[in-house]
């Protein structure tokens, strides 16, 4: 590798120099690169030639873009992943990659470059006009979704022949306060983001219909909202009182595959009241006509939308159980105007996790953390931990949970 100063002249007759850089590449191709500085040739000769000697270097004229990668992406996760999946990724790529760095060469991101596209998709630029898409700042978890994204595009990149390597591999997930300190998030708090024992019993008590044994279910056994959607009558056992996760129904309607492989998962029917309860379903469940086999199918037997799930049953029970909040407003009579207290059924997975980590003595289930994350269909036991460990450490964390039949008067009521 050589740097070397060029004279020549134009056809105008004007004399121009310019420093040059001439190498030979890993694979063997003679390359040329002109700088007006030898500062400039010097430090791009150091950094070409490290490159070449690690394999590593990519040429600016033959490199491609960023969003020339991203669309190749795109089309191999379209035929890949679950359709709401693929449109998550086409947002990430077409709102928030592409305004910044999209038309910005393979060859030229690094980790000084990366990190100012993350801090300026964080903060927005209010010197742009107000529809461009790069004015509005995205929130933190949009933003580490986008980082996820495009550390995918390039090592679709890196796959493909067009990146040495992942430049996003060994930079920090987060920027620290001072080192090993880890990011603060809210923790769960119990009657707040998790319903209290007494919540759950007044909800049972007065849950009716189609959506009854849907919520008992949700609250004992911790699905999602999409397993529950998607869940069969052909994985639940209700002879050996368990089920099974094999599937799951998308925001698209589209049956598939469940979340991850943790999530495949077998989850035993208890107390007993939860199997009585499915038994009695099963003889009204809607049948419809694709046979889907649906344990909680619509009235026609087809998938249910999750948000009909909110509105028809999770909501209408809050309001029965009187367990709501009040807004602070008041309607045309002056009287208080009251919202649900928890609006979505993943509520119901918290709890049944609080429930299954309490001791005994204090009428949970007393589970090991292990036997809970496989319950859940966690990946790891950290997770479970991290997000229902806290719960738990001192008495007046949980509140009164009482030995576990008895604490469900609703249950009991209902059972005879």
């Amino acid at each position: 590798m050589s740097v070397r100063k060029r004279k020549w002249t134009t056809k105008n007759g004007a004399h121009r120099e310019a420093w040059l850089v001439d190498y030979v590449d890993q694979n063997g191709e003679r390359r040329a690169k002109t700088f007006d500085k030898k500062k400039d040739a010097d430090a791009y000769a150091l950094k070409a030639g490290a490159e070449v000697r690690d394999g590593l270097h990519v040429v600016d004229s033959t490199s491609k873009t960023v969003n020339d990668v991203g669309k190749l992406w795109l089309t191999r996760a379209q035929n890949e992943l679950e359709h709401g999946t693929y449109l998550q990724y086409k947002q990430h790529l077409n709102l928030h990659i592409k305004p910044f760095i999209g038309d910005v060469k393979l060859s030229r991101m690094n980790m000084p470059r990366i990190r100012n596209f993350l801090d300026a998709l964080a903060m927005g630029d209010d010197s742009l006009a107000e529809d461009d898409l790069r004015r509005e700042p995205r929130s933190r978890a949009m933003v580490m979704a986008v980082r996820t994204s495009l550390s995918s595009i390039f090592s679709e990149a890196k796959e493909s022949g067009y990146m040495m390597q992942n430049p996003l591999h060994g930079m920090r997930n987060k920027r620290t306060a001072a080192k090993g300190e880890k990011r603060r998030k809210k923790k769960l708090r119990y009657g707040v983001d998790i319903p209290t024992l007494d919540e759950v019993n007044k909800l049972i008590a007065v849950a009716k219909g189609r959506f009854r044994p849907l919520l008992i279910t949700a609250v004992f056994t911790g699905l999602r909202a999409s397993e529950l959607r998607g869940l069969r009558w052909a994985d639940v056992d209700l002879v050996k009182s368990r089920l099974h996760v094999t599937q799951r129904a998308d925001s698209f309607h589209v049956i598939g595959m469940p979340k991850s492989e943790t999530s495949q998962r077998t989850i035993p029917l208890f107390p007993p009241f939860v199997v009585n309860v499915l038994k009695e379903w099963k003889l009204q469940c809607p049948k419809g006509e694709k046979k889907l086999d649906l344990v909680f199918p619509n009235t026609l037997g087809n998938i249910e939308a999750h948000g009909n799930i909110i509105r028809s049953g999770l909501i209408p029970t809050m309001f029965a159980a009187g367990v709501t909040v009040d807004t602070g407003e008041k309607d045309q009579d002056g009287k208080p105007i009251l919202a649900p207290k928890y609006t979505g059924l993943h509520v119901f997975r918290h709890w049944f996790a609080s429930w299954c980590l309490n001791r005994e003595k204090d009428g949970g289930r007393g589970l090991l953390p292990a036997r809970v994350q496989k319950l859940l269909g966690h990946s790891t036991i950290g997770l479970t931990m991290d997000t229902y460990g806290h719960l738990f450490e001192h008495k007046e964390d949980e509140g009164e949970l009482d030995a576990v039949m008895r604490s469900f008067p609703a249950l009991v009521v209902n059972a005879t």
